[in-house]
């Protein structure tokens, strides 16, 4: 594993740069008096940047059909965009409304998200149009003049990383559109009210704020009177693990919907206490190969993530969410889960089946590898997320993830149908992981803290042949998680075991597989036992149609298909299974498994027992923990990581 000195240098969390629209006259087309369309830069790296245009209806109308025009300048070019439609001609950016429509209100707005490159100057929109007509929504000539100064900046309150700040509104000709934060000549915060909280900052360091307003033309006023902030002492230093195996749980970012699951039922499950890492799937990769975030179905759920308001009930810290806070959602949940344990690291795992489409075009070379890498730590741990429904901003997801979990599912491998693949995956991946340890490094001696990355890889013995230089990797990773399910499953036509130990002397094949199998590929190709944390499955796979077989059990026999299940076929939480009447419950205790069979429908699963099996078994081979996928597929009293726990502490 990697050793190395870790610098305690504090330092604040790189700002968000909200820059002015310049207008150009355009002619006057379909009337949108008091319509404006405002820009703000919301981050940026190396190479990229995000950016976001609101539509303010001011009018006494909805707008129901409306067209963006912009051109950029030199340099700059928009790689992806969510909320909206874009389309490109020459230098002119045309954005309309998504599919599904985006009428605004009378007195409402809207808010399109997108990302970009730049060439290291200016990203602000050169010309706008809003259906023909100015962005100023100014049915006259285009207005210049600025807002005068905000008044009455004062601190009102401060924590070891934030700093509250409060001001008397701006006045303006025409309008308000927004206010922006100031700290060291860069912008760290873009609100539409007259309060904001800086966050991301070192304990016990002063800082100094100005908050200047913008109009509806995007004209930029003069910076207030300034104000001093000092934050308050930290907690004693960033969290470690604790003593023994490490226990890794997969929260995933829809099981809020139909299952339920919120991060505060770690707590209420007494799930939280027993855990040392929270990995949260997924992050998305664009076409560009960045790191994005988006509110679209199929792209990424802003909502779920960090735009969604708790209330009391359901909140960890029992304190309803408010809407002025820059950070609501899941990442808000978690933030209060870590003040609650603060031995807990939080992971972003970025990719997954469905998101590891762009993976070979991201690692391809040095600057994509670069660019890639650079946007995902400046999203997610530099926390500087794109602002969406008031939430959002510079630093406003800061401290919430404490590292990067790869999940590319495959490298040289085939893996989802829309996946590509090269033979060059390979190196290039040691080379990606390699870029990431990297940034992390110099993001550490920069801010004082200590980021991980980790992996998930696979238990295909020619999967991990094809995409993965072991054990050159593990220099780069504090640890892996090895997958020890999915073996079989609804898209084959005979019931099997999906998470056993050893191979069955009678399996049918004709791909055979076992976790010990699996972990001996990686031991054969130089991997520390310590290094590898086994995956462990919170649900079960079914098939329907099966026979019962000379042992009237159901397995190896058989399918007609995927038995039925709660979300999708073939598949269930081992909470749902476990309440099945009229099934009977079987065993091989040699290979830890267990299964369910009616006579026709066949479930093979993990109960307590099998999952105790399991972490003996990992436990004696030395491995360095178990990874659960996921866990919202455990019951409200938690009872298979409980199971987990107390096996890993005897």
């Amino acid at each position: 594993m990697r050793a190395r000195l870790r610098n305690r240098i504090a330092a604040l969390a790189a700002a968000v740069v909200a820059l002015p629209i310049a207008l150009s006259s355009v002619p006057a087309a379909a009337d949108t008096t008091g319509v404006t369309v405002t820009y703000v830069e919301t981050s940026r790296w190396e190479t990229g940047y995000g950016g976001q245009l609101t539509i303010g209806n001011g009018s006494d109308a909805p707008l129901s059909d409306w067209s963006i025009e912009i051109g950029l300048p030199s340099g700059a070019a928009i790689t992806s965009l969510w909320n909206a439609t874009l389309s490109r001609s020459g230098d002119t950016y045309t954005i309309t409304p998504p599919s599904w429509g985006a009428a605004v209100p009378a007195g409402g707005s809207y808010s399109i998200g997108f990302n970009g490159t730049h060439g290291g100057g200016d990203t602000a929109p050169v010309d706008c149009a809003l259906n023909g007509n100015p962005c100023s929504g100014e049915p006259g000539g285009e207005d210049t003049e600025p807002p005068a100064a905000p008044g009455g900046l004062t601190v009102t309150g401060t924590t070891s990383t934030t700093a509250s700040l409060e001001w008397t509104a701006a006045s303006d000709d025409v309008g308000i559109a927004g206010y922006e934060v100031l700290s060291g000549g860069e912008v760290v915060r873009a609100v539409t009210g007259t309060t904001a909280t800086v966050t991301g900052l070192a304990p016990e360091t002063g800082y100094t704020f100005t908050v200047r307003a913008y109009d509806t033309s995007n004209n930029r006023g003069p910076e207030s009177a300034p104000v001093t902030a000092t934050t308050g002492a930290g907690d004693g230093g960033e969290p470690t693990d604790p003593p023994g195996d490490r226990r890794v749980a997969y929260f995933t970012q829809w099981g809020v919907y139909d299952r339920g699951y919120l991060v505060n039922d770690l707590v209420t499950s007494g799930t939280a206490e027993k855990l040392t890492h929270i990995n949260y799937a997924f992050g998305n990769i664009n076409a560009g190969g960045e790191c994005f975030m988006a509110n679209q179905p199929g792209q990424g759920d802003a909502w779920a993530d960090y735009g969604r308001s708790f209330g009391a009930a359901d909140s960890v810290d029992g304190v309803a969410d408010t809407w002025s806070q820059d950070l609501r959602g899941n990442f808000n949940q978690l933030r209060e889960l870590k003040e609650m344990y603060p031995h807990l690291k939080v992971n972003i795992s970025l990719g997954g089946w469905t998101w590891s489409e762009h993976f070979s075009d991201a690692a391809l070379t040095a600057e994509s590898r670069e660019r890639m890498v650079s946007s995902c730590i400046d999203q997610y741990l530099r926390g500087n997320l794109p602002l969406f429904d008031g939430a959002g901003g510079a630093g406003s997801a800061y401290g919430v993830f404490d590292g990067i979990d790869l999940d590319w599912e495959w490298p040289g491998s085939a893996g989802h149908e829309h996946n590509t693949v090269r033979p060059e995956d390979k190196e290039n991946f040691t080379a990606l992981v390699a870029e990431f340890r990297d940034q992390l490094d110099a993001l550490e001696g920069e801010t004082g803290r200590e980021y991980e990355l980790t992996a998930f890889l696979p238990a295909d013995p020619e999967k991990i042949e094809l995409g993965f230089e072991m054990p050159s990797l593990m220099s780069d990773f504090d640890f892996i998680t090895v997958q020890g399910y999915d073996y079989h499953g609804g898209w084959e036509d005979v019931a099997n075991h999906q998470s056993n130990l050893g191979e069955h002397p009678a399996d049918p094949g004709p791909d055979v597989y076992s976790t010990e199998t699996t972990v001996q590929a990686y031991l054969d190709r130089g991997v520390d036992p310590a290094d590898m944390v086994l995956g462990v499955p919170f649900y079960g796979r079914g098939w329907t149609g099966v026979e019962p077989g000379p042992n009237g059990d159901g397995l190896f026999q058989s399918a007609t298909g995927p038995a039925p299940g709660s979300y999708e076929a073939g598949i269930d939480d081992w909470k749902v299974l476990k309440e099945l009447q009229g099934y009977e419950l079987h065993r091989d205790d040699a290979l830890g498994t267990a299964w369910l069979y009616d006579g026709s429908t066949f479930w093979t699963y993990d109960d307590e027992v099998s999952m105790t099996q399991k972490t003996d078994w990992a436990q004696a081979r030395g491995l360095g923990g178990v990874m659960i996928w996921s866990v919202d597929g455990d019951d409200a009293e938690g009872s298979l990581m409980t199971a987990i726990d107390t096996a890993l502490d005897d």
